[in-house]
């Protein structure tokens, strides 16, 4: 029988809000600590440090601390422990080798959560602070690998040098985190399973370079995503669901992917899954991770075969953007409590209406474009990005 183990996040927690009220004093008179959309005009960051725990044993926090002190007009503010909040236990199964779907459940990681805050109360314009962000980002990231490595270099740890690069820093506005979100919409290829079936139809059709001539074409700008979508669906004219099933069997579920559905549902989200893909498999994975709602493109299929027929509308960038709107509105939920992630070009427009949009193991561009990039642990590290800290076992 398959065991399972407990884990533990905070629900409702306060820490976030304690840190905030904590600094008072240095943001302009007058200002309601509880007025999330005051507090999104004042250049106060969420600064989160995600990094496995094999570099665990090095003083992190000193390396954060010490950039911040040769910064002039920044001030550092450990967010403390959730010890008064009420905890949601999450019952992860063990991982069991023999299914195709045995992946570990996620990576052990230290989380390190900070309030940077300007020294000086000030106003700051919304393109400014996302600029902002992007720096503190990219020069506190830039010195901590530094850090871990010259720390690797002069120390007897066994700890592999390749390793040592590998660390994610957020930088939010501290809004995104006192906010309460009530639904995360994801999506389905390279997000929540590892592979892009489109490729693997191809690959089992051997419509491999015609799938990918199209695929290129369509990056050069000689035709849209839906023609792009429709011409490569024509391809798989006469595939049986026989070869569809066949498919299913063999994808895999990103590392983390159960863990991070199982705690957003303990911690009360609505989930859904929202792809350019297909349903068939969609509703498969959904089922597997327990996803409240799935939408995707139809594969028309007649007598047990793909017909090569696009069912409209197809679901593109814009499409996810509005199904992710029009869920929210039917659900009674504001944009501002709602979480998209993905990892594609055709996944910015739904991460740019949410309050919070996170690229997973996505291209440059599209991590660039993000609210969060996530690269160093599996999907769970979604719920890092949103400010809880890393999973404490409860037996």
């Amino acid at each position: 029988m398959q065991k399972n183990t407990s884990y533990s996040l905070p629900k409702d927690s306060k820490a976030w809000q304690q840190a905030v009220d904590s600094v008072a004093s240095l943001l302009p008179e007058g200002t309601n600590l509880h007025d999330f959309d005051a507090l999104q005009s004042l250049p106060v960051f969420a600064l989160i440090v995600v990094l496995p725990t094999h570099v665990s044993s090095l003083d992190i926090h000193q390396y954060v601390q010490s950039w911040v002190d040769e910064q002039s007009n920044w001030h550092l503010v450990t967010v403390a422990e959730d010890a008064d909040a009420n905890f949601v236990d999450i019952e992860i199964a063990d991982i069991d080798t023999t299914q195709p779907f045995a992946k570990r459940s996620f990576i052990d990681v230290q989380v390190y959560r900070y309030l940077l805050v300007p020294v000086t109360d000030t106003l700051m314009h919304p393109a400014k602070k996302t600029a902002a962000a992007h720096i503190i980002d990219d020069q506190l990231t830039t010195r901590l690998r530094h850090e871990l490595t010259e720390d690797y270099k002069n120390s007897q740890t066994t700890i592999g040098s390749e390793h040592l690069d590998v660390v994610d820093c957020h930088i939010l506005s501290v809004g995104h985190m006192l906010r309460t979100h009530k639904l995360a919409c994801f999506d389905m290829d390279s997000t929540l399973i590892e592979q892009e079936v489109i490729v693997e139809l191809a690959k089992t059709a051997g419509i491999g370079e015609q799938v990918a001539a199209i695929t290129e074409a369509a990056m050069r700008g000689e035709m849209d995503f839906d023609e792009s979508f429709a011409q490569r669906v024509a391809l798989l004219k006469g595939i049986s669901t026989d070869v569809l099933d066949d498919i299913c069997s063999r994808l895999t579920l990103s590392t983390g992917a159960l863990t991070t559905i199982s705690a957003l549902k303990a911690l009360g989200y609505h989930t859904v899954l929202v792809s350019g893909g297909f349903t068939y498999f969609a509703r498969y994975i959904a089922e597997q991770l327990g996803i409240d709602e799935v939408h995707a493109n139809a594969l028309d299929i007649e007598d047990g075969e793909v017909t090569g027929h696009v069912q409209l509308p197809i679901i593109n960038g814009a499409k996810k953007a509005a199904i992710a709107e029009h869920t929210a509105e039917r659900l009674g939920i504001d944009m501002s409590q709602v979480v998209c992630v993905g990892d594609g070009a055709n996944d910015l427009p739904m991460m740019a209406l949410a309050d919070l949009g996170v690229a997973f193991n996505a291209k440059p561009i599209d991590q660039a474009r993000a609210d969060a990039a996530v690269n160093v642990t599996g999907l769970e590290g979604v719920l890092y990005a949103l400010g809880y800290p890393a999973f404490a076992r409860t037996k």
